[in-house]
């Protein structure tokens, strides 16, 4: 099978596996990362086709919604694959990305390293600041029933991955728990400066948004 038969089977396995998802994890979040993965890896010696299927796949079965089971994402995509005849070494280094490329709290080590992960787990990442994340992050708030902010309950910044994922803080916590902190692990040059730019347009944000809730602007 040709890269365009294959991409073109894995997006459409995807849409439908992505159908009833929450809005900030759904197909446009997938198409937005692959998008952001073409661009990233214009300046990058890398596989692209390890690029387009890690990036299509890498949220196939987030964690988050399977009840903190981090395999399921990984096994699916693997049966896909290999239903798809794709080389298995293809396959690995695909599951590779998907099992690496979270941030699970910012204290979790990562064993796993290559050129190909660092331009999707950038475009990832870019998905998850600026104005989309902004989006995102209060999209997935409102999913969680959460509370937008509370003064009395600080961020926390020393979280293992295991706190990180049960945590249920506040929205605006989420900032200073892993999205301000993003632009300082991106990974590629492309990465780092289109992160610059949406970090300062989150500052921004938060500088309304204490103003407004303090009555004051």
């Amino acid at each position: 099978m040709n890269h365009s038969s294959l991409l073109e089977n894995t997006i459409a396995f995807v849409k439908k596996e992505l159908a009833n998802a929450e809005g900030g994890h759904d197909w446009f979040h997938i198409e937005r990362v692959y998008k952001n993965s073409l661009l990233i890896s214009k300046t990058e010696d890398v596989d692209n086709l390890v690029i387009s299927l890690g990036a299509l796949l890498h949220d196939i079965a987030d964690s988050k919604f399977h009840h903190g089971d981090e395999t399921i994402g990984p096994k699916k995509a693997q049966d896909f694959l290999r239903s798809e005849n794709v080389a298995e070494e293809v396959i690995a280094h695909v599951i590779k990305i998907i099992e690496n490329i979270s941030f699970k709290g910012g204290n979790k080590k990562q064993d796993f390293h290559s050129n190909e992960l660092e331009v999707v787990q950038d475009a990832d990442r870019l998905d998850a600041i600026g104005a989309m994340g902004i989006a995102r992050c209060f999209n997935y708030g409102g999913f969680k029933n959460r509370k937008l902010y509370d003064p009395e309950i600080k961020p926390n910044l020393n979280m293992s991955p295991e706190v990180y994922k049960a945590s249920n803080s506040p929205t605006i916590n989420h900032f200073y728990e892993k999205l301000l902190l993003l632009k300082d692990k991106m990974n590629t040059q492309t990465g780092k400066q289109i992160a610059q730019e949406r970090h300062e347009y989150m500052e921004g944000f938060l500088e309304q948004f204490y103003g407004e809730w303090e009555g004051k602007l």
